[in-house]
């Protein structure tokens, strides 16, 4: 189904509500999540932590707050994290670590899998000498936006953190898609998340809930992110109507990730078709598809993204030649097949 008359491929932030969770909003008990008392945020935390294997949740409203809520629990000002340097929590996220909480980023190759080479990171941490900052914590993406929606399997995720903890460091997992890189993988969402002491994911996104994520790790942990939540404005009260739309997307919106995937292909297949457009295959893991624009043509990723707007069709440019189309729940398989030619047209203009 369209969104506004559109096909709109700029990102899954912009599905909107089932009708389930339109009802489930409206009926929703509340309460005043400050005092803990909202009972729908808390059934929200409890059935999050345990999706992901941990002792306890934190309903935050953003991805983007989840993770620095994480930064901010793990680390103190003057601190060191290591993080891709293609990451969100580097490259989208307004530098929070460093604006807010005084933590330093430093950052090393992401791999064109999303990945982190374990020599890079031995490299990167900190000795024990006092001209350095202190290395607390290692940051992963899964699946990763900027790679194009590849994902992480458990054994390189559990190689990681058995790596970085023998080091006394901690590894927060910025799992904003992590389900979809559980549903590509046919896995257990949790064997993803076990081996990190924090994951945050989002419901706004594949899920298609309106607002919110959810930060998971030890039940100790919550406790001390639940302070640095508030610190940054982050307390609500009655907010158990955002968390209804939460549940109903966890419970009814994950299995149906694989169909976003299906379509991702198909739009993938299409674009390799098409004189002038490249795109690495491989990389469609998930439900992002990016692709590139041949120098030789006389157009650059802005006018491309313009020509297919006025078909009715969205994307974003993300680089000179670079386009970034993703899938979602509000786009069907046969919209995939329109957009394909819509983008084919406007190539050929």
């Amino acid at each position: 189904m369209s969104l506004n008359n559109y096909i709109d491929l700029r990102s899954d932030t912009v599905t909107i509500p089932t009708d389930a969770m339109r009802e489930a909003m409206a009926k929703a008990v509340v309460g005043d999540d400050v005092f803990e008392e909202d009972p729908t945020i808390n059934r929200l935390q409890e059935l999050a932590a345990e999706r992901m294997g941990k002792e306890a949740g934190l309903f935050v409203s953003s991805g983007t707050m989840g993770n620095l809520v994480a930064m901010l629990t793990h680390c103190q000002r003057g601190d060191e994290i290591i993080v891709g340097d293609q990451a969100h929590i580097f490259y989208y996220e307004a530098g929070s670590s460093s604006a807010v909480g005084g933590i330093h980023p430093h950052t090393i190759p992401n791999q064109r899998d999303g990945s982190l080479k374990m020599e890079d990171i031995e490299d990167a941490i900190r000795s024990d000498d006092e001209h350095f900052p202190i290395t607390r914590m290692l940051a992963l993406e899964n699946t990763h936006n900027r790679m194009g929606g590849t994902y992480l399997t458990p054994a390189y995720t559990k190689q990681v953190a058995d790596f970085v903890h023998a080091r006394g460091i901690k590894l927060h997992i910025d799992g904003a898609r992590i389900f979809n890189a559980a549903v590509a993988q046919g896995i257990n969402v949790r064997e993803l998340a076990q081996a990190a002491d924090s994951v945050t994911f989002c419901l706004s996104k594949g899920l298609s809930a309106p607002v919110g994520s959810v930060l998971c790790g030890s039940r100790e942990f919550i406790r001390l992110a639940r302070r640095r939540r508030k610190v940054i404005g982050g307390g609500m009260r009655q907010a158990g109507i955002l968390a209804a739309a939460g549940i109903v997307a966890m419970e009814q919106m994950v299995d149906r990730l694989s169909e976003d995937h299906a379509n991702a292909t198909k739009l993938a297949l299409g674009i390799a078709g098409t004189p002038g457009l490249s795109i690495d295959l491989a990389s469609v893991q998930t439900n992002m598809v990016y692709f590139n624009i041949d120098p030789a043509l006389p157009f650059d990723a802005v006018e491309l993204c313009r020509r297919a707007w006025a078909g009715k069709v969205k994307m974003l440019d993300t680089g000179t030649r670079r386009i970034r189309a993703v899938t979602h729940a509000w786009v069907s398989g046969d919209e995939i097949d329109t957009a394909i030619q819509v983008l084919q047209e406007a190539v050929r203009r």
